[in-house]
């Protein structure tokens, strides 16, 4: 058997300090599992050119978090901003209210930021606005992600006549309440909680935070959040054939919510972390604050960000399974994509960025995704043409036309009913703060980006469960 020594190590540019020992521990537990000499000397080499990526490597997570540490640069925090912003496109610029406009500047003064660009459904937020698009140079903006870490969609298809929630609307109707659960307190027990790989995922045991995570995933799997998010009932009508299906009408099942306790937790903990370090960031901007890509801190935000993400998505894959197994449906196909994430991205130029999208659907040329309206207008699928520009982006919704309070304010209960009523839309909870009437004109918000997507599809809502919300009493 082959014996990794320090020497040997340092043969292959590895410095001396602790590294070297957790280095020649991992190569002997390697070894002892029969990998010979140049295979332990490649395994050691992935950690050190990427540690972040083994963090939840229960083996080699203590050198790859050594490797990050030895690497981390110790430059001064450029928090100055830069003296005008750098200029980035708008699309529907009509639609978007000027403080919205300002927050997008503001971040786009960041000593950190490459390029930007501003969504036609977007409103103000916390430090970026949500339809805010913005790159960074290996740098990641909690913040800038959202609080909601992988707020996500899902559309299902269904080979069935979409006629049958008219003729069965009250079956179809208990499948909501009894297979959704929403709101911050939301949680399965007993025979009903959910089961999904996401539970064995090895990145729960990356960082103490995520241990202790697990148990609130293991409670809230395969339930929704409250606001805007939502599962619905509709009709839905393929303009071209795909997914082995041909153009029609089929009945279809589409949701909205995202990593509920997990990603809030996950986002507070490293929002914290990031306005901790750059305590001189100018006040207009202090929920922009960064965490560098060579720090633990910023791979630690980056791993647990990703498994956010694949939770959101289990959520989603339990709630449709569900709710389909109790009306008797089987699947024919589905689409889903995150709108509140961060991605690593190469722009034309050739410069590897660090691209978030709050509240912003990715549109990569020939990507899918949905972009929905409010609980009584409808929601599409769309291709993305990859516009350079856009960062590759789309809408993530219609977009807030006046705030929740305003809309708490000025529309009433009857006011709500009425426009639902028109539009053949029944109302399982849901809050006047979503009221339709707060929301912009979807139909605008698509045309104002009919360059950077093409849509393929209609879903018109017919059911719609939402939590229950201040001013629904």
């Amino acid at each position: 058997m082959d014996i990794i020594t320090g020497r040997i190590l340092k043969m292959e540019s590895w410095p001396d300090g602790k590294v070297i020992g957790l280095a020649k521990n991992v190569a002997l537990q390697l070894s002892e599992q029969g990998l010979d000499r140049d295979a332990i000397l490649s395994e050691l080499d992935a950690v050190r050119q990427n540690p972040g990526a083994f963090l939840a490597d229960s083996l080699k997570a203590d050198l790859a978090r050594e490797c990050i540490r030895i690497t981390q640069k110790n430059e001064p925090f450029r928090d100055e901003l830069l003296e005008n912003p750098l200029p980035f496109p708008i699309w529907g610029q009509a639609h978007i209210d000027n403080e919205a406009v300002h927050q997008m500047e503001n971040a786009m003064r960041l000593p950190i930021t490459v390029a930007g660009a501003l969504m036609p459904d977007a409103h103000v937020g916390y430090g970026l606005p949500i339809g805010g698009v913005l790159a960074t140079d290996n740098a990641v903006i909690p913040y800038a992600v959202g609080v909601d870490i992988a707020c996500r969609m899902r559309l299902s298809l269904y080979e069935v006549s979409p006629y049958l929630l008219g003729q069965k609307q009250g079956m179809f109707e208990e499948a909501l309440w009894n297979e959704t659960a929403f709101g911050m307190g939301a949680k399965w027990t007993g025979s009903k909680r959910a089961q999904h790989a996401v539970l064995d995922d090895n990145a729960w045991y990356a960082t103490p935070q995520l241990k202790i995570l697990k148990d609130t995933a293991m409670n809230q799997l395969g339930t929704s959040g409250t606001g805007n998010h939502f599962v619905e009932w509709g009709s839905f009508h393929l303009t071209e054939p795909m997914f082995d299906l041909e153009p029609g009408m089929y009945l279809a099942l589409l949701s909205h919510s995202g990593s509920r306790g997990v990603g809030a937790k996950i986002a507070d903990r490293y929002s914290k972390l990031a306005m901790e370090k750059h305590p001189d960031l100018d006040k207009s901007v202090r929920h922009l604050a960064w965490l560098s890509l060579d720090s633990e801190n910023g791979q630690e935000y980056w791993l647990s960000m990703e498994l956010a993400g694949r939770f959101a998505s289990a959520n989603h894959y339990i709630i449709h399974k569900r709710v389909a197994a109790s009306v008797g449906l089987k699947e024919a196909a589905s689409v889903e994509n995150h709108h509140n994430f961060a991605w690593h991205t190469t722009l034309p130029d050739g410069r590897n960025v660090v691209v978030h999208r709050k509240g912003a659907t990715p549109a990569g040329k020939t990507v899918l995704g949905i972009i929905p309206g409010s609980m009584g207008d409808a929601g599409y699928l769309v291709r993305g043409k990859g516009i350079a520009s856009s960062l590759e982006s789309a809408s993530h919704g219609a977009g807030r036309l006046m705030s929740r309070r305003a809309a708490l304010e000025s529309i009433s209960k009857s006011a709500r009913q009425e426009y639902l009523m028109r539009s053949g839309v029944t109302l399982l909870g849901g809050g006047l703060d979503e009221s339709p009437q707060a929301y912009k004109p979807i139909e605008e918000i698509i045309k104002a980006q009919s360059d950077l997507v093409e849509v393929l599809g209609k879903f018109t809502p017919r059911i719609v469960r939402m939590a229950d919300e201040p001013g629904d009493s």
